[in-house]
């Protein structure tokens, strides 16, 4: 099944009720008066996010969604009964924009957070707020106003802490299942990762972040190579993002020159995403080999230009640990942000 973090839904609120044209007839009351009730209210369409949903893949097969109208009101001052809310949830970092527009109606950050987007119709008076000195048997009442109607674009952008980047085969979704209790698939050819994996990692303070996995970019990807740029945005909004290296990568001369490729992508996709605070990880030292690019050479190359760097193996469990101490420094408080930690221009 595709995965789903765009979608295109109407809404459209309800009407309000019709007021009443009644007059009290009782026994004894000749001249009783007008006693028609007022409408009920339409309903509401309202926008909740919930931390039970990951993916917009439920709008798949509902995309229409029409809040209940109001009653009619009655006879005897009765109001009628205001229509049902409709109540839409989506999951946490869900933006909710005009489609026509392209306005930026919402955006969802909070679990159990709730906006109003199109309210109800009011309902109509009924006959007995018409009368007057003048006019005792008024025999008028007033529509319910109609609802409204909005074509309304979603677009899901994941709230994750930490972004996992690099090359397909890097290792993103091992380093993920070792960090975290996530279990994505895992294979050995490229594109294994065909949408984002999240996971949540605990630390020693009873702190806990998300990751996000997401699918291997290449070269290119900004010109719609590959699949990890769709992608991108998931990302977007993390703090911090561990780019992972292949040591065993062939030709072992151009690890940093498609180090940078693939930073210029980041560029070119979005200019905040390469100024975001990273690190580097340089994955599969299980393997490593005289065969494969000097580790210690590749090590100080990136700090020279002031880029952390640290040897792992996400398979064995190598440097894991200092993975985790690295993390927990970097989000020492839950308020503040890491610093920035990139090389200039």
């Amino acid at each position: 099944m595709a995965f789903i973090d765009e979608a295109v839904i109407s809404i459209r609120s309800g009407d309000g009720g019709r007021g009443c044209v009644s007059f009290r007839r009782e026994k004894y009351i000749p001249r009783g008066g007008p006693d028609g009730g007022n409408g009920g209210n339409g309903g509401n369409i309202i926008i909740r996010a919930s931390t039970r949903l990951h993916t917009l893949d439920h709008f798949r097969a509902k995309r229409h969604f029409k809040a209940q109208h109001g009653s009619p009101g009655r006879g005897k001052s009765q109001t009628g009964k205001d229509g049902n809310d409709v109540i839409i949830g989506v999951p946490l970092g869900t933006m909710i924009y005009d489609h026509d527009s392209g306005e930026l109606l919402a955006d969802l950050i909070e679990k159990d957070q709730e906006i109003l987007l199109l309210q109800g119709g009011r309902g109509g008076k009924g006959n007995e707020h018409f009368k007057t000195s003048t006019n005792r048997a008024p025999r008028m009442a007033q529509p319910g106003l109609p609802g409204q109607k909005k074509l309304l674009k979603l677009s899901l952008k994941y709230l994750a802490d930490i972004g996992l980047i690099g090359f397909p085969n890097a290792g993103k979704s091992t380093l993920l299942s070792c960090l975290t209790t996530a279990r994505p698939r895992i294979d050995s050819y490229p594109f294994t990762t065909l949408m984002p994996n999240l996971g949540v990692i605990s630390l020693e303070d009873d702190r806990v972040l998300t990751i996000a996995d997401i699918p291997g970019l290449i070269d290119g990807a900004s010109e719609g190579r590959g699949l990890g740029l769709r992608f991108l945005k998931h990302i977007e909004r993390t703090k911090l993002l561990l780019h992972l290296l292949d040591i065993t990568y062939v030709p072992k001369d151009d690890i940093l020159e498609d180090f940078f490729a693939l930073r210029n992508e980041l560029e070119k996709f979005s200019p905040s995403l390469s100024k975001k605070d990273y690190m580097v990880l340089i994955n599969k030292m299980d393997i490593y080999s005289s065969e494969h690019r000097d580790v210690e050479g590749l090590k100080r190359a990136l700090e020279e230009m002031k880029i952390d760097a640290l040897p792992v193996s996400a398979l064995t469990g190598q440097g894991i640990d200092k993975v985790k101490a690295y993390i927990a420094k970097r989000f020492h408080s839950k308020n503040q942000r890491p610093k920035d930690n990139h090389p200039k221009a």
